[in-house]
């Protein structure tokens, strides 16, 4: 077990991270921008170390930075909490290079996971269900085109590389696509510094359905049941509750089943989720989000497994602490974001 920690994150997160070091006896480590000398986080930790100006990429997001702050304070591991480096591969593999570890999955599941279409043959390659579309990248409009008669419309164009709602568009006939296509991969390559595409069949109304899981990086993996993200804006998540109402006990199972497969396939190690959409009794995959989710604290209410902690574990090289049978769900939990926004965008 590590003995000292280093948060790389703050706010909420750190707290929920330093909280759980402190229920295992280990030591932590706050990093702070100057903006936030006075933070709840630097106080709650054993130590801290300025990283910065306010600005996030010159401090929370400044690898150089955050690397010595784990250096010179001598931890024996990082816990990126979620946002910021947290899916950094470049962070992962610094942190290696000086023989610190990173609370999160290796290198090469960041990588296959940072990228929807090497998520997309990683699901393939395990026997989860996709939705029809592209094969991998579209390589221009007549591409994507020729493709889309082929799948046939309404499709989903997206960006490789996206996330948060950003690089995605609906489009319902050829005209919408070749107007849609140099606009959605320019924004994709500002937002994400890449602006490959693919297509993906829409659907209109279906349930987003994500799977908690937990590997041991050797091949082990279980599930801890199942949260409902449907309720969204702009494709941001408002509303998330575990279990999942309404799922048939056949469809509930099958869509874990899925998600402990694809961990097992690709020795997932530590926490991640799953993502899955769902229309009837059919279910495709979606992407998996390789890092501690901001609405684990629901399956934490109906399991009592501290997710967190055994995100500490599983990193630090202990087995799976707890068998696929000892996972039970007991009653219901919601969450509630607040998310602020420009009403004129």
């Amino acid at each position: 077990m590590f003995d000292k920690i280093l948060v790389a994150n703050r706010g909420e997160i750190a707290l929920r991270v330093i909280r759980a070091c402190k229920e295992l006896g280990i030591r932590t480590v706050a990093i702070y921008s100057e903006a936030d000398r006075n933070a709840l986080h630097v106080r709650f930790a054993d130590e801290s170390v300025c990283v910065g100006p306010p600005p996030a990429q010159y401090s929370y997001l400044h690898i150089p930075n955050v690397v010595t702050a784990a250096e010179i304070t001598g931890v024996d591991a990082v816990h990126p909490g979620y946002g910021f480096l947290a899916e950094n591969i470049a962070f992962a593999e610094s942190l290696a290079s000086h023989g610190i570890g990173f609370i999160g999955p290796r290198p090469d599941s960041l990588e296959t996971f940072g990228d929807k279409l090497s998520a997309k043959a990683a699901a393939r390659a395990a026997g989860v269900p996709l939705l029809p579309g592209s094969p991998g990248a579209v390589a221009d409009v007549e591409e994507a085109v020729r493709l889309a008669d082929e799948i046939g419309y309404p499709l989903m164009l997206k960006a490789a590389f996206g996330g948060g709602g950003k690089g995605m568009r609906i489009v319902r006939d050829q005209s919408q696509l070749r107007r849609a296509f140099e606009l959605t991969s320019a924004e994709a390559a500002a937002s994400f510094g890449n602006g490959a595409l693919f297509l993906e069949r829409f659907l209109a109304t279906p349930r987003h359905i994500e799977v908690q899981i937990a590997g041991d990086g050797a091949g082990g993996a279980i599930h801890i049941g199942e949260r409902d993200c449907s309720m969204q804006r702009r494709h941001q998540k408002i509303i998330e509750e575990a279990p999942a109402a309404g799922l048939s006990d056949d469809l509930r199972e099958r869509i874990r089943a899925a998600a402990v497969n694809l961990a097992r396939h690709t020795r997932y190690r530590t926490v991640g989720t799953v993502e899955f959409l769902v229309e009837g009794d059919e279910f495709w995959f979606l992407e998996v989000n390789p890092r501690i989710q901001v609405e684990h604290p629901v399956t934490e209410q109906v399991t009592g497994v501290d997710l967190v902690q055994l995100q500490i574990q599983l990193a630090a090289g202990s087995p799976l602490p707890l068998r696929q049978e000892e996972i039970s769900i007991r009653g219901h939990a919601i969450e509630v974001r607040v998310n602020a926004e420009d009403p004129w965008t």
